[in-house]
């Protein structure tokens, strides 16, 4: 019997120019490459102590912006709910000479001005029947959430101070007022000054 003679297979490949496969390694870097990125975020979130580098404390992250005390809270609004009308009413002269301030971005008590709180506390002490409105400002730089919360974590952070110095908890009420008495497009003097923690000492 003859052997039966196989018939060559035929391999047909689709033509395809180098562009063509250029374009589509380009195309599919592209997407991995967009796949793969995040967004970043406007601005940063300060992780920073409260009190500072020296001095411990709580970190930004327990009372900032990711859920801390005064976060969800209109402008205006105290932690106790009245509204900063009711609060701001006291006697904004007896500290005004202790107003505390605080560097760009950040909310740290620096050692400079750990006086002024010292002052305050000694104050309260001579005044048993007073109480104290500790109320964060910013300066005009960033949107007005980020500095309501920026307003807070120093607010916040002048409060711890006092707490653990020995004042009472009770004795303290907090608000931010973020960016809303700012001098917008201020020089940096200026927004040096709007930086601050100011001392309201309200009536009993």
């Amino acid at each position: 019997m003859a052997d039966k003679v196989k018939s060559p297979r035929i391999f047909y490949r689709s033509p395809m120019n180098l562009s063509t496969k250029k374009l589509s390694f380009v195309i599919i870097a592209a997407a991995v490459a967009l796949a793969g990125c995040s967004k970043k975020p406007k601005r940063p979130d300060p992780s920073r102590t409260v009190i500072g580098p020296d001095g411990g404390g709580l970190s930004g992250s327990d009372i900032g912006l990711g859920g801390g005390v005064g976060t969800d809270l209109a402008p205006g609004t105290a932690l106790d709910g009245r509204g900063a009308n009711d609060l701001a009413n006291g006697d904004r002269t007896a500290l005004a000479g202790e107003t505390v301030y605080f560097d760009f971005d950040q909310s740290g008590i620096k050692a400079s001005e750990r006086s002024k709180l010292d002052a305050a506390k000694a104050y309260l002490e001579a005044n048993p029947t007073a109480r104290l409105l500790l109320e964060g400002h910013c300066d005009w730089k960033g949107t007005a959430e980020y500095n309501l919360g920026l307003g807070d974590r120093r607010a916040n952070a002048a409060k711890q101070y006092l707490t653990t110095s020995g004042v009472a908890a009770d004795k303290l009420e907090v608000l931010s007022k973020g960016d809303l008495d700012a001098v917008e497009n201020s020089d940096e003097a200026t927004a040096a000054k709007d930086r601050r923690v100011d001392l309201v000492v309200l009536k009993p």
